[in-house]
């Protein structure tokens, strides 16, 4: 089937929007992960991933510390059912190797022992509405969801505070180039009384060039929030991550992430592998 040659509009609007300030910024732990677009391509209706991530010079805001972050069980579940999806996603555990102290321990999180410190990471659950489009050429999305409070404060890792969120998402392939971008709000709990919400901007722009066996992609992802007062636990995140995918229906994928902010790693490696169908 042959592809429209017009750029719609919409991913340039949602690229414009994520043309943000670059310079190290003041979160929970990991930014929101972008969209698995495979699943909304042509006939798929399922999709499942699973994955682990070494993260080098990331900060645990509540503990206080930076060090390397180990992550096993990153995965991905969702099914589609015209034009809704759903999807369930997160981290099964981390594991924190603390390397230095930038700084004391936030009420109620453990201080540095010697020991690694270990806890279950976020789960996110959410819902996909395509609004827009055929799935071949572009499409538009509605996303929304939330990401649950699977983390105990006492190791440092995470906020025990769920957070919501709801975006705007498109696509558009030309041949085997496919743009992508993503803009919305977060409402994200915090752990002080009299602050009790960090709304911020989230956001994610990719683009990826299907050379048959192989597909290089370029993403850059985040979130800011829309006050200049500092929240432990909520500093803004933000990285690029350089991946290569192998495969379509079964696919294995490697990524390096590299950190723009402050409490965003300094450098990592993903590894992943999923089926779409």
């Amino acid at each position: 089937m042959s592809r429209s040659r017009n750029v719609p509009v919409w991913w340039v609007a949602c690229l414009g929007a994520l043309l943000l300030d670059v310079a190290d910024a003041r979160a929970q732990l990991r930014p929101i992960e972008p969209i698995e677009w495979s699943l909304l391509e042509q006939d798929n209706t399922f999709s499942a991933s699973a994955g682990l991530g070494v993260l080098f010079e990331q900060r645990a805001s509540l503990a206080g510390t930076e060090g390397t972050l180990l992550e096993v069980g990153n995965f991905a579940v969702a099914w589609r059912a015209g034009r809704i999806s759903l999807e369930l996603a997160g981290t099964l555990s981390r594991r924190f190797t603390d390397k230095q102290v930038f700084r004391a321990p936030s009420f109620g999180a453990n201080p540095p022992d010697g020991q690694p410190r270990r806890d279950a990471g976020d789960i996110r659950a959410s819902t996909l509405v395509r609004l827009a489009g055929d799935g071949q050429t572009g499409f538009v999305v509605l996303r929304f969801g939330t990401r649950l409070p699977t983390t105990s404060e006492e190791s440092g890792l995470d906020r025990d505070r769920t957070d919501f969120f709801a975006s705007i998402a498109g696509r558009w392939r030309h041949g085997a180039l496919a743009v992508s971008g993503e803009s919305g709000l977060g409402i994200f709990g915090t752990r002080i009384p009299d602050y009790d919400q960090s709304d911020v901007f989230t956001y994610s722009a990719g683009l990826e060039y299907d050379f048959g066996p192989f597909t290089p992609s370029a993403w850059f992802l985040g979130h800011q929030d829309g006050t200049p007062r500092i929240v432990i636990g909520n500093e803004d995140l933000r990285e690029l991550r350089l991946g290569v995918r192998a495969g379509h229906r079964r696919w294995i994928q490697a990524t390096l992430v590299r950190g723009f902010a402050e409490f965003s790693p300094g450098a990592g490696l993903l590894l992943a592998g999923g089926i779409t169908i």
